[in-house]
């Protein structure tokens, strides 16, 4: 998909691809060596999040702006791309044209958000889970024990218990894995 979009971005008359890296931490040594206006981030990616680099990218080359486009249209992504610093958030579903569009106009200065998403995350409100209640989710999606997330996580055991337990009631589910899904679900993850 990267190739497809990049062949077809290049396209555009006043458009060029300067670099393309297939893993998430290669983001920020990509942006930093070759200096462009706009990167064109997804969001889940090996070794770092496009979020992650995004924020990442905001404290270390203030000058690139950031659009996601992403699969994962999801209204807790998109309040956490714009958290980021990112300058615009598309779903890979809409024409090459309208992403060459938002490249232009995120170069110009504005937020581009797709439309249908925007209202989507207007209604569902911001994250319900704590910073320390979305790590221990995230460190028990291998199965973890809750042994195994407190010496992870550096927590008392039953400090994990109890941020799984208002996780797990924030989210409206019955169990971790529940409310690690419906976290992800979300967004929120």
């Amino acid at each position: 998909m990267r190739g497809a979009l990049a062949l077809l971005l290049g396209m555009e008359a006043d458009i060029e691809v300067v670099a393309q890296v297939s893993a998430g931490d290669a983001i920020v040594d990509a942006v930093l060596t070759h200096r462009p206006d706009v990167a064109l981030l997804d969001i889940e990616l090996p070794g770092m999040s496009g979020l992650d680099a995004a924020a990442e990218l905001r404290g270390q080359a203030p000058d690139c702006r950031v659009l996601i486009l992403t699969t994962f249209g999801r209204p807790g992504y998109l309040r956490r791309a714009m958290e980021a610093g990112a300058a615009g958030f598309l779903v890979k579903d809409g024409p090459v044209e309208e992403l060459a569009e938002a490249v232009r106009r995120v170069l110009t200065g504005e937020t581009v958000i797709d439309p249908a998403l925007a209202a989507a995350a207007l209604s569902a409100g911001p994250n319900p889970l704590t910073a320390r209640e979305c790590d221990v989710l995230k460190a028990s999606v291998d199965g973890a024990t809750v042994a195994d997330i407190a010496a992870r996580l550096h927590l008392s055991e039953s400090t994990v218990r109890n941020y799984l337990s208002s996780a797990i009631g924030k989210t409206g589910t019955r169990n971790r894995m529940e409310a690690m899904r419906e976290a992800r679900q979300q967004g929120w993850l």
